[in-house]
């Protein structure tokens, strides 16, 4: 379950210390760091919007869909035709979590959830990165670029579509 918490934060964490925003677009980068030193790199897009809805869009190395709602989370992989829908222990509120983040210094934010303790970089209103160590023990770097605050997202954005014969997966 932590696993997938991990994710619906880091979507609502773009809205960090900033109450006032209700949408997020950017580009990321997405580094995996083991105890070996051996980093996986990811990179793709992400939409965000309130109440609690998130598109991460991975690009590379292979492109996933993770559409993260209130409840539900589900995973759209088009190269093994495989959709994976998992519901979520709670709906608390992502949100409220991010706008009580405690300052720590110029643009440093800590939040916490649970057993996890997420660090957010701002360069003035925009988040520039989030980083945590995820249950596994690894460091993870979420970096942000091209972001875009409070446009317009069409909800139907973050209903996921795939194709009738993909294999479904409820966990």
């Amino acid at each position: 379950m932590k696993q997938l918490l991990i994710p619906i934060f880091c979507s609502t964490l773009a809205f960090a210390s900033l109450s006032d925003i209700h949408s997020f677009k950017a580009d990321f980068t997405q580094s995996v760091t083991d105890d070996k030193n051996t980093t996986l790199r990811y990179s793709g897009h992400i939409q965000a919007q309130k109440p609690q809805n998130a598109l991460w869009n991975y690009l590379k190395p292979i492109q996933k869909d993770v559409f993260i709602n209130i409840f539900k989370v589900t995973v759209i992989e088009p190269e093994i035709e495989q959709v994976i829908i998992r519901e979520t222990e709670s709906s608390f509120d992502f949100f409220m979590m991010v706008k009580n983040a405690i300052k720590l210094e110029e643009n440093l934010y800590e939040a916490r959830y649970k057993d996890a303790i997420f660090l957010i970089k701002t360069n003035k209103k925009t988040i520039e990165s989030i980083s945590y160590k995820d249950e596994f023990e690894n460091n993870v770097l979420i970096s942000f670029e091209n972001q875009q605050q409070n446009i317009q997202i069409d909800e139907v954005t973050f209903i996921p579509e795939f194709p009738e014969d993909f294999d479904i997966v409820r966990d």
